[in-house]
């Protein structure tokens, strides 16, 4: 799920890529709240709270808010960045190797959290996860063509209501398509809902170490995927 792209990809695979890893977003998104106090995903929601403490005069949290939209693009920013330069040097499993590298910071920031004092731990803990955030959703969404955005719950709530609308309309030619992209964003939205609920649970049963897991979760997932990759490339196949 983390090797095929663009015409080689399923709907299977656009599957198990949403299942899983909304599954891992929604429980850092939730977890990452119950620590902290504020979403790392939920940049429509970060965005109307900046306007609102601007408002305000509120200076300081305004601040603050703007600090997770940036680090959200800029994980955006270098995943893309990432991809485009191993796609260029025909890297199999560059898309693996975003989501090992979100894991892996992801486990460094499982160490700051439980080693820094909390003053410093919760700044790089807010802004590091805004910026996995925004690295998975780049990853994903190019990988699948924009068809999985493992953390955009009001697009994905969206395409469900217009996917609903199409297959009530008896003249629509499109009712595959539609049912299979309903499938797929469903189960998208049920994963990331799962995925906070495990996040919540997980932090109030063993505290920060709940990233660390999520962190092996994410190993589980790209290293065979590398494996395969460099397997197909030592054979000389396609993976």
């Amino acid at each position: 799920m983390l090797i095929q792209v663009g015409e080689k990809r399923t709907v299977a695979f656009d599957l198990r890529l949403a299942v899983w890893l909304a599954l891992a977003a929604g429980a850092v998104n939730a977890a990452g709240f119950r620590s902290l106090g504020y979403f790392s995903a939920n940049m429509t929601g970060n965005v109307s709270a900046m306007s609102d403490m601007l408002a305000l005069r509120q200076w300081i949290v305004a601040a603050g808010l703007f600090a997770l939209l940036a680090a959200f693009i800029f994980g955006a920013f270098i995943s893309a960045v990432l991809i485009e330069a191993g796609r260029r040097r025909q890297i199999r499993g560059i898309y693996a190797l975003s989501i090992l590298l979100e894991a892996l910071l992801l486990l460094a920031l499982t160490v700051f959290e439980l080693t820094l004092p909390q003053s410093v731990s919760a700044m790089v803990m807010l802004a590091g996860l805004s910026f996995l955030m925004g690295l998975q959703n780049a990853a994903t969404t190019r990988i699948s063509d924009a068809r999985v955005r493992t953390s955009h719950v009001s697009g994905i709530a969206t395409d469900i209501g217009i996917e609903l609308a199409a297959l009530l309309d008896r003249k629509n030619d499109t009712k595959p398509i539609m049912r299979s992209r309903l499938k797929l964003h469903s189960a998208t939205l049920l994963s990331f809902f799962g995925g906070g609920v495990a996040g919540v649970l997980g932090y109030e049963w063993i505290g920060p170490y709940v990233f660390a897991v999520v962190s092996v979760f994410l190993l589980a997932l790209s290293l065979p995927a590398l494996r395969h990759s460099y397997a197909a490339r030592s054979s000389g196949s396609q993976p």
